[in-house]
């Protein structure tokens, strides 16, 4: 991948007005990016005028289409040979993609996937992590240390092999998987960067009670796709 590849970001948003714009010029700070998309998933905030005021190309879906549905459409419009998928609430720590971009742009990975430092406060159980990462290491054959990680660079070819995202919360854990069974190279990467972090109340357990069930959608896809065949580690 030569270094002076043109790299595209995408960022499905909903409801993103807090953070969007600080997320916006965070990675249009980064010198390799060469346009940010956002795709507002029929926000019912500014997210999609804000993301506009900084800088960004923005997409406006009619309906809401979910999180795989947004990445979708984005993509479809990406231009880059390197393309960066982004949460809209990471604020300026977006800005910590560089760490991510620079890999794929060297030919050290064909994939990238962020690590974040550890939460600032008590979350969940691991119930939905550790699912995650079982069948990550059972169908790709890696050991995940963020596997619900959305925050990814990828290479087109990459890209072309994944495409169209899994609907839902289940969409890195598919993605994963289809990139390390295809055989392209996976690197996470440790990063200090930052999101609306979910708690331990009852709208952060209904949240990660639907990752929960997503999660195993795409496990139980692998399974009618792959049957007990496992990844060589």
């Amino acid at each position: 991948m030569a270094k002076t590849a043109k790299v595209s970001v995408v960022i499905p948003a909903h409801n993103e007005a807090e953070r969007i714009t600080d997320t916006v010029k965070g990675v249009l700070g980064i010198p390799e990016v060469t346009e940010v998309i956002v795709v507002d998933d029929a926000s019912t905030d500014e997210t999609a005028k804000l993301a506009k005021l900084a800088g960004a190309i923005v997409l406006e879906l009619p309906n809401n289409m979910g999180k795989g549905g947004a990445l979708n459409a984005g993509v479809a419009k990406a231009s880059g040979q390197v393309i960066a998928l982004l949460d809209g609430d990471l604020g300026a720590s977006a800005s910590e993609a560089r760490s991510l971009i620079l890999p794929v742009l060297r030919d050290e990975a064909d994939m990238t996937i962020a690590r974040f430092p550890k939460a600032q406060k008590k979350g969940g159980f691991g119930l939905v992590k550790n699912l995650a990462r079982l069948g990550i290491r059972y169908y790709a054959g890696l050991e995940a240390t963020a596997p619900l990680s959305g925050q990814r660079v990828m290479t087109r070819d990459v890209l072309a092999r994944v495409i169209p995202f899994a609907s839902g919360y289940g969409v890195e854990v598919a993605l994963t998987i289809k990139v390390a069974r295809a055989g392209f190279r996976v690197l996470e990467v440790p990063t200090q960067m930052s999101h609306a972090e979910t708690g331990r109340d009852l709208r952060g357990f209904m949240h990660r009670g639907k990752q929960f069930v997503h999660v195993a959608k795409v496990l139980a896809g692998c399974f009618l796709n792959y049957g007990f065949s496992r990844a060589k580690s």
